[in-house]
């Protein structure tokens, strides 16, 4: 989660979320009682799921809708296929992109004439299109970089906006570490090692993603891994690791956002703006007064802010017509209908990857961050997605990682486990 939070997130988990009931609409469900599941992996939008489900319950009770939410250290596509073996199959899951289209391929309704796919913003449907069909739905449009406390900066003496260049992060890092007591703070960063996909989705995209345009689809087609800008990441991790509240490697997602970083403990982390929910959960006025974000510095795209969509709703077509209609029309209603597009702006905190939303105005300052980036063009594109659902991210790059930070491995030797994995993957996958 995402950012696959995420992925980024739906590569993240520990099940959280008991079942909620929502009500989906239409017409052609409002005359007998359907139910729906939902299997997703935005854990940290748990809470706000059940505020949604509260007021759209009342117009719409024909139809009801069993959340499980995955995240926080379980993968989410075992718990997926486990379901699907079981014949317990969700009606609604999440694809991550396109290795997640291929594998479910058999499960995944057309949503092409849905409302929803119709007034998705340009692009955000390229990686989940198959045979001509779209099957999936952009959850949102999300940022990350890193988010810091505004307070620390001020405190420090440091305009966080003027940390353009590595050169410029470095010494505004060396100058927050010396006045730690001082500030407050126990480390200048929270580095979560025990969350893998911190580094291998979202910080390994701002140098592999380089050799492929920021392109998911390029990438997942490419038989071999350049990781031309390996050196530029290593100093990027290096400089994270180093001054991170240790021990890092113990460190998981909601020690880093729950623990230190909403309470005050840390100056920044590398997350991005899905994180806001939680941060308002513990502390609103820290939310509210003293929360940014600013892009990592990356050689080449500096100003630049990565952003994308990690997760995609697949409606499951091996279910019944009427529980696949009533999971359109849920859809349909959560993106396109006015009270739809209120909850998903004011209370999920999205940015919408879909027309229709000149009108609302993202009301926190991460969120405001990545619409503001976004409607200037300044971002880079997520080709993660593009090996998010293969067995390399998993498999190859995270515990690869993993060793390196640990000090039980070389840079160089990280490097080339996951280049060779790669093309091993890719090899395997082409027989």
């Amino acid at each position: 989660m995402s950012h696959k939070f995420w992925k980024h997130l739906a590569t993240v988990t520990m099940v959280a979320g008991a079942a909620l009931t929502l009500a989906a609409c239409g017409s052609s469900s409002a005359k007998k009682n359907v139910k729906i599941t939902i299997l997703q992996g935005k854990v940290e939008n748990n809470k706000q799921f059940k505020t949604i489900a509260a007021q759209y319950e009342k117009s719409h009770p024909n139809v009801k809708i069993e959340v499980t939410s995955i995240g926080g250290g379980t993968q989410y596509d075992p718990v997926l296929k486990t379901r699907i073996s079981s014949g317990n199959a969700p009606t609604i899951f999440s694809l991550a992109g396109p290795a997640d289209v291929t594998q479910f391929k058999s499960h995944e309704a057309d949503l092409s004439n849905t409302k929803a796919a119709k007034a998705a913003q340009p692009g955000t449907l390229d990686a989940v299109k198959t045979d001509g069909k779209t099957v999936g739905l952009p959850f949102n449009v999300e940022g990350y970089g890193f988010v810091y406390n505004k307070k620390v900066f001020r405190e420090a003496g440091i305009d966080a906006t003027s940390l353009t260049t590595y050169a410029k992060l470095q010494a505004a890092v060396k100058k927050i570490d010396s006045m730690k007591t001082k500030l407050g703070i126990k480390g200048v960063f929270a580095l979560p090692g025990k969350e893998a996909w911190v580094m291998s989705d979202h910080l390994a995209n701002l140098y592999i993603g380089q050799d492929f345009n920021g392109n998911a689809l390029k990438l997942y087609n490419s038989k071999t891994m350049p990781f031309t800008k390996n050196a530029d990441m290593k100093q990027m991790l290096d400089l994270q690791s180093t001054y991170s509240i240790k021990p890092v490697m113990q460190m998981d997602y909601s020690a880093q956002v729950n623990q230190y970083f909403s309470q005050g403990k840390t100056a920044m982390i590398q997350q991005g703006d899905w994180i806001y929910p939680t941060i308002e959960q513990i502390d609103k006025k820290f939310a509210k007064n003293d929360v940014g974000m600013i892009p990592i510095p990356v050689k080449g795209e500096e100003g630049k802010l990565p952003v994308g969509t990690s997760l995609y709703w697949a409606v499951n077509k091996q279910k019944s017509s009427a529980e696949q209609t009533a999971a359109k029309n849920f859809l349909d209603w959560l993106y396109t209908s006015k009270a739809g597009k209120k909850d998903v702006v004011n209370t999920l905190h999205f940015v919408p990857a879909y027309k229709g939303y000149s009108n609302f105005k993202m009301e926190d300052a991460l969120t405001q961050t990545v619409f503001k980036y976004s409607n200037e063009n300044k971002t880079i594109g997520w080709a993660f997605p593009g090996y998010t659902g293969t067995s390399w991210d998993p498999d190859v790059a995270q515990p690869n990682l993993q060793k390196y930070l640990s000090g039980k491995q070389s840079w160089t030797a990280t490097v080339k486990n996951m280049k060779d994995g790669w093309k091993k993957q890719q090899a395997s996958s082409s027989n």
